[in-house]
C-alpha cells in the first residue's frame, strides 16, 4: 500500500454461487498481492481433493474458515492496488454476516462489484444484494458477468444476463447509464486484467481498467467529527481510552468532545494511532484516544463521539426506509428486532409502517400499509428500546444506514430519513 494513491472501499456482491470467492481471489493473484507460493500450496492443496482450478476460490475460503475461529490474518490478503488506487475489500463475501457487515463494518464501501454468474442469471441474493448496495448509497456498480467460459462464450447469453440485470437495477432506481457490465471468467481470467481472446464480440474495458476509472471518494472531513466506539481499554500510564474508526470529521489534540448517548464529555489529552502519538487524525483512521475526566465506565461500546459543540444525535425515535429482504411471515408494528448500526446493537420497536413504496418510481405505493413482507420497501417509525446515537443518511450517510437482525438473519437494511431527538 502506498501513501500516493488514494484508497477505495470495494464490495464484492451477488449470489453465493456465482463466483464472488474465486473473483476475489483471482483479483487479489492478478495484482500481485498474494505471493506465488500461497496460491501453489492453495493449488496442491486443490488438487489433492480433487479440485484443481480452484486455487483462487481456496485461498479466499481458508482467509473466511480463518477469520471464523478468529484467527487474525493480515490484512494485506484483503488489500490489492491497481495503478490509479489502493483497494480493500470490504469483507469476505460467504461470510455469514456479510450484509450486516457491510452496512455497519469499519469501512463502508465506495463502489461495489456485482457478480452475477453468466449460467444462472439474477438470483434471489443478486436482487438482495442490488438492494442493500442501492439502500447504502453505492453509486457505482461493476457488473462482472461471470462464468462466461461454462456459456462458451456466447454473446447471446451474455446479452441476455446483461437485459436481466439492467432491469434489476431500474428497478432500484439505480443509474444503468453509468453501470458496466463485463464478461468474465474468474476461473479462467478472461477479462480480469487482460482482454480475453474468447470474447471477440466484447470491445468494453477489462475488470481492472473499470476499476481504475472509478471516480475518486471524497472524504467526508468537511462534516463534524464522529467516531463510532468500538472498545474501551484501560492502559497503564494513560487511562481510559476508547478506540474506533473516524467516520467523518477530524479530531485534534485539545478539541472538546462529546460522547453519545452517555452524555459525557471532556478535552482531547492524546490520539494515538499505529501505536505511534499524532497532533490529529482523519476519516478511515483508526485510533487510541484518551479525554481528560473520562474514566472506563463512563462511555461503552456504540457511543459516538462527537464535538461537545455539535455533538452526535439521540433519537427517541427516527423514521427510516427499509427494504425487506427476508421475513417467513410478514413484520407489522410492534416487531421489535435488533438494530445494528455503526458499532451499537439495540433492540429497537417499529411503532408504525407509515408507507410502502414502489420500489421502481420511488412514488408512495400505499399509505399505512398493516404489514411488509419479503421484498417490500417501505418507510417505518422506529422507537430505540434504549438511547441510540443514529444521524440522519442525508446528514451523515456514514452514520445513517443499519441492519435489521433477528433470528440469526440480516431481515432488512435502511437509512434514517429524520430523527426526533431525545430532550
Amino acid at each position: 500500500m502506498s501513501a500516493d494513491k488514494p484508497h477505495q472501499n470495494l464490495a464484492i456482491i451477488g449470489h453465493v454461487d456465482h463466483g464472488k470467492s474465486t473473483l476475489v481471489g483471482r483479483l487479489l493473484y492478478e495484482t500481485g498481492s498474494v505471493p506465488e507460493h500461497v496460491i501453489e500450496q492453495h493449488r496442491e492443496e486443490a488438487e489433492e481433493k480433487g479440485k484443481g482450478g480452484f486455487e483462487f476460490a481456496y485461498v479466499m475460503d481458508n482467509l473466511a474458515e480463518e477469520r471464523e475461529r478468529g484467527v487474525t490474518i493480515d490484512i494485506a490478503h484483503q488489500e490489492f492496488s491497481t495503478d490509479t488506487y489502493d483497494f480493500t475489500i470490504v469483507d469476505t463475501p460467504g461470510h455469514r454476516d456479510f450484509v450486516k457487515n457491510m452496512i455497519t463494518g469499519a469501512s463502508q464501501a465506495d463502489h461495489a462489484v456485482l457478480v452475477v454468474a453468466a449460467d444462472d442469471g439474477v438470483a434471489p441474493q443478486t436482487q438482495e444484494h442490488v438492494f442493500l448496495a442501492r439502500t447504502l448509497g453505492i453509486d457505482e456498480l461493476i457488473v462482472g458477468i461471470n462464468k462466461m467460459d461454462i456459456v462458451d462464450y456466447e454473446e447471446s447469453t451474455y446479452n441476455e444476463v446483461v437485459e436481466e440485470v439492467t432491469q434489476l437495477l431500474k428497478q432500484v432506481q439505480f443509474n444503468t447509464d453509468d453501470a458496466s457490465f463485463i464478461p468474465v471468467s474468474a476461473f479462467e481470467g478472461d477479462n480480469v486484467s487482460e482482454h480475453s481472446d474468447n470474447t471477440p464480440w466484447y470491445d468494453g474495458e477489462t475488470l481492472l481498467e473499470a476499476l481504475n476509472d472509478l471516480p475518486e471518494p471524497e472524504p467526508p472531513t468537511d462534516a463534524p467529527l464522529r467516531l463510532p466506539i468500538q472498545d474501551v481499554y484501560t492502559i497503564s500510564g494513560i487511562g481510559t481510552v476508547p478506540v474506533g474508526r473516524i467516520e467523518t470529521g477530524v479530531m485534534n489534540t485539545g478539541d472538546n468532545v462529546s460522547f453519545q448517548p452517555s452524555d459525557v464529555g471532556g478535552e482531547v489529552k492524546t490520539i494515538e494511532m499505529h501505536h505511534e502519538e499524532v497532533p490529529k487524525a482523519e476519516p478511515g483512521d483508526n485510533v487510541g484516544f484518551n479525554v481528560r475526566g473520562i474514566g472506563k465506565d463512563d462511555i461503552r461500546r456504540g457511543d459516538v463521539c462527537g464535538p461537545a459543540d455539535d455533538p452526535p444525535s439521540v433519537a427517541e425515535t427516527f423514521q427510516a426506509q427499509i427494504v425487506v429482504m427476508q421475513h417467513p411471515s410478514v413484520i407489522t408494528a410492534g416487531y421489535t428486532p435488533v438494530f445494528h448500526a455503526h458499532t451499537a446493537q439495540v433492540a429497537c420497536t417499529i411503532e408504525s409502517i407509515d408507507k410502502k413504496m414502489d420500489g421502481s418510481t420511488g412514488e408512495v405505493a400505499e399509505e399505512d400499509p398493516d404489514f411488509i413482507q419479503s421484498g417490500d420497501n417501505a418507510v417505518v417509525t422506529i422507537r430505540p428500546q434504549k438511547p441510540l446515537s443514529i444521524e440522519p443518511a442525508s446528514e451523515i450517510p456514514e452514520l445513517g444506514s443499519f441492519a435489521i437482525r433477528d433470528m440469526g438473519q440480516t431481515i432488512a437494511a435502511g437509512k434514517v430519513l429524520e430523527i426526533h431527538e431525545r430532550t
